[in-house]
């Protein structure tokens, strides 16, 4: 079959039936963006409605991410007048300004391995020669954009609040008991708000290593920040010395490190890290690089002014300890020009119930739906997910509890019934119970790394 035949004009980038998403756009090209069909007319709506969720979403907000710059400033093309939605089309679009199409002319004609090159190829008889073009994490703005428009939406008709964070990356994992619960047991999570505050670190570096150079001793600007980088360049080596020496010990053994004739170095290495302070967060509470907060004993004589610098790390796990593991974690990987993957969590409080439809239309089943279709998504789980596997259905079966406030069955608002521990997620036979719908998704190592890929063969 040819690649034409195999191809049906069919809507590959629409998902929804009444409120309904395309986007459009690739890596490089002009722009990115969705067009939204269905909304309900009479909805204030303006780019500042939309543009802060494109904000948390855009790249090269700190050392841990992507390195391109973008701005990703939204613009409303159609569908609205005077600040309010008319019920038509909503066209929406996001100019690529950091567009590099040249950093990909020696791979053009070679597959990248953990891309979609091959594949495109294969199916469509063509590809975009840069970038991941329609795979690429760009195409994830215009779902940003007409998500935002929804959540206003579902906000203002029923109260609906919708939270994610960070829940693990690599091996190193936030503890589920760390989750806010509210009456009853159910988890109830953070607000935007609090992850975004709790979420970020600021980073802190030993004055014996780092000097930021300020106007007084360098006056030329660009001269200025070529010395600021050199010396963080400087500092974050030394730092990673510090911990790779460490860890090698610890993965090694004591017995090994000796062998290796590492081990002095290894207990100066771990000496320095146990009381070395390496993040602050919110509170101004100052952990090492392995989320051990260090209390005013650890802290006595230590000038943090001096530590403190003007880097801070988003990265959106509003737990200090682990967030603080998470961060030397991916120093480290970023360090070996590598990459790690992760899990993302994500709750949603005041969901209507009787949402979801029998049988091949339930609830998780649309979610899955778009979340897998998220790039370098590898897994989706509600609710206890793959952990209610090993759970008794003694256990599982959640109770149910009188809500303080619930309705008749039927109504829009909140029910008569909850649950009291939702290990279900939100659901039960597929259909919202108006518990927070809670679930959970795996993201893969990212397929871009600074290492040199293996390359089997042209396309041809």
């Amino acid at each position: 079959l040819s690649a034409t035949s195999r191809c049906r004009h069919e809507a590959m980038s629409t998902f929804g039936q009444v409120f309904r998403v395309t986007t459009f756009g690739e890596s490089h090209c002009k722009g990115v963006g969705a067009i939204v069909d269905g909304c309900p007319p009479c909805l204030a709506l303006t780019e500042a409605d939309i543009q802060p969720q494109l904000t948390r979403r855009r790249p090269g907000q700190s050392r841990l991410t992507t390195p391109r710059a973008e701005k990703d400033l939204v613009q409303i093309l159609s569908g609205t007048e005077h600040g309010h939605t008319l019920g038509t089309p909503i066209g929406l679009f996001v100019p690529n300004e950091d567009q590099r199409p040249g950093d990909y002319k020696e791979m053009s004609d070679i597959p990248r391995p953990g891309h979609a090159d091959f594949t495109y190829l294969i199916k469509y008889g063509n590809k975009a020669s840069s970038g991941g073009g329609r795979s690429s994490a760009r195409e994830t703005i215009g779902r940003v954009a007409a998500g935002a428009i929804a959540e206003k939406w579902l906000r203002g008709t029923y109260g609906t609040e919708i939270s994610c964070w960070v829940s693990s990356i690599g091996d190193v994992s936030l503890p589920e008991s760390a989750v806010p619960r509210g009456e009853g047991g159910c988890l109830v999570g953070w607000t935007r708000a609090q992850v975004d505050e709790y979420g970020t670190l600021r980073m802190l570096r030993d004055p014996a290593t780092f000097h930021r150079v300020g106007e007084a001793e360098v006056a030329d600007a660009d001269e200025r920040r070529k010395a600021n980088i050199d010396a963080e360049v400087a500092a974050e080596d030394a730092f990673l010395k510090l911990v790779g020496v460490h860890a090698g010990a610890s993965a090694a053994g004591v017995a090994e490190a000796a062998k290796r004739g590492v081990a002095a170095a290894a207990a100066g290495a771990a000496e320095a890290l146990r009381a070395m302070p390496c993040y602050e967060d919110w509170q101004g509470g100052v952990y090492t690089h392995d989320g051990a907060r260090l209390g005013e004993a650890e802290l006595k004589g230590v000038d943090l002014a001096s530590w403190r610098t003007d880097e801070l790390l988003p990265l959106r796990c509003p737990h200090p300890p682990t967030a603080c593991r998470m961060a030397t974690l991916i120093r480290q990987v970023k360090a070996e020009k590598d990459s790690i993957g992760g899990a993302v969590a994500c709750i949603c409080t005041g969901v209507p119930a009787a949402l979801g439809e029998p049988v091949f239309d339930r609830l998780e089943a649309k979610m899955a739906h778009a979340m897998m279709s998220l790039p370098a998504t590898k897994g989706f789980e509600i609710g206890s997910g793959f952990g209610g596997t090993v759970m008794r259905g003694s256990t599982h079966n959640d109770p149910f509890v009188a809500n303080p406030v619930g309705g008749k069955p039927g109504d829009s608002g909140r029910p008569a019934l909850g649950v009291s521990s939702n290990y279900a997620g939100g659901t039960l036979g597929g259909i919202s119970s108006g518990a927070p719908v809670y679930f959970k998704i795996a993201v893969k190592s990212v397929s871009t790394i600074g290492q040199a890929p293996l390359i089997s063969a042209p396309l041809g």
